[in-house]
C-alpha cells in the first residue's frame, strides 16, 4: 500500500473512531498531496509524499515555536498532536552521529576537499538517505568537515 493510499485508509478508520484531530491533521496532509497532484499534473510516488509531508511537518514545528513564544498553550497542544500525527508517516531520522559517520564517509569516497565540493555532498545525501537526513543539519556537519 502506498502512502497516499495509507493516509487515505487511516482517514476513514479515525472517522470510526471519532477521532477528530486525527482525521483533521489527515484530512489536511490529503489536500496538500491532491493539490499538489492537480498543480503538477502527476500521479506522486511516496518520495514525492514523503517531501510534502517532511514541508507539513516544519511548518508544524515552525507553528509551535511561534505559539509556544507567545503563550498559547492551547495551540501548542494542538501543534504538538499534528506534528506526532504527521511524524508517524515518516522514516525515522538519521542521528547527529549517524549523519556525521555519512557525511564522513561521503567526503573521503567523493574526495572532497573543500567548500566547492559541498553541493556534491549534499546532492549524494539527499540521493542516499532523502526525507532521513535533516538539510539543515547536514549542511552544518559538511561545513564542519569541510572547514
Amino acid at each position: 500500500m502506498s502512502l497516499k493510499e495509507q493516509i487515505k485508509a487511516d482517514i476513514k478508520e479515525a472517522m470510526r473512531a471519532k477521532d477528530t484531530a486525527r482525521r483533521d491533521t489527515l484530512r489536511n496532509l490529503s489536500a496538500a498531496i491532491k493539490q499538489i497532484e492537480v498543480d503538477e499534473r502527476k500521479e506522486l510516488t511516496d518520495s514525492d509524499v514523503e517531501t510534502i509531508l517532511t514541508k507539513y511537518a516544519k511548518q508544524r514545528e515552525d507553528a509551535l515555536a511561534q505559539f509556544k513564544e507567545a503563550g498559547r498553550d492551547d495551540l501548542v497542544a494542538k501543534e504538538e498532536a499534528e506534528l506526532v500525527i504527521v511524524r508517524s508517516y515518516l522514516p525515522e531520522p538519521l542521528s547527529d552521529d549517524e549523519l556525521k559517520e555519512a557525511v564522513e564517509s561521503l567526503v573521503k569516497e567523493l574526495g572532497a576537499t573543500s567548500m566547492k565540493d559541498m553541493g556534491k555532498i549534499m546532492g549524494a545525501m539527499k540521493q542516499k538517505f532523502g526525507s532521513r537526513a535533516d538539510g539543515g543539519k547536514v549542511n552544518r556537519i559538511v561545513k564542519e568537515i569541510l572547514s
